[in-house]
């Protein structure tokens, strides 16, 4: 069973970066969709990025421009770059990847606020 650990959240002021990291317990890029969704108070889960086997890269409107997903094949790790984060990015952040089966990580926790 492959588990999904993520990692890097806090609490960050407006305007300023974040870097999540997932790191994966088996290699699985090549052959899994890998994913960033988040889920804020009160809403329902929504896809932030998501990256193919053959790396084709998706973005959610809200954060095209701003957030940047990209894997370290060589560390099992996918990587989301948060940059200009503003108080609606504000979510329980998840990893995921998919083949046959989903699999989902426990989540990490960002903040925006002044």
């Amino acid at each position: 069973q492959v588990q999904l650990v993520e990692s890097g959240g806090g609490t960050v002021q407006p305007g300023e970066s974040l870097r999540l990291s997932c790191e994966a317990s088996k290699h699985i890029f090549s052959t899994y969709t890998t994913a960033w969704y988040r889920q804020a108070p009160g809403k329902q889960r929504e896809l932030v990025a998501a990256i193919t086997p053959t790396s084709h890269t998706t973005y959610a409107n809200s954060v095209r421009g701003r957030f940047s997903l990209f894997r370290d094949d060589a560390k099992n790790t996918l990587v989301l770059q948060m940059n200009n984060l503003n108080p609606d990015d504000t979510a329980v952040y998840y990893c995921y990847a998919r083949s046959i089966v989903e699999i989902w990580g426990k989540g990490t926790l960002v903040t925006v606020s002044s």
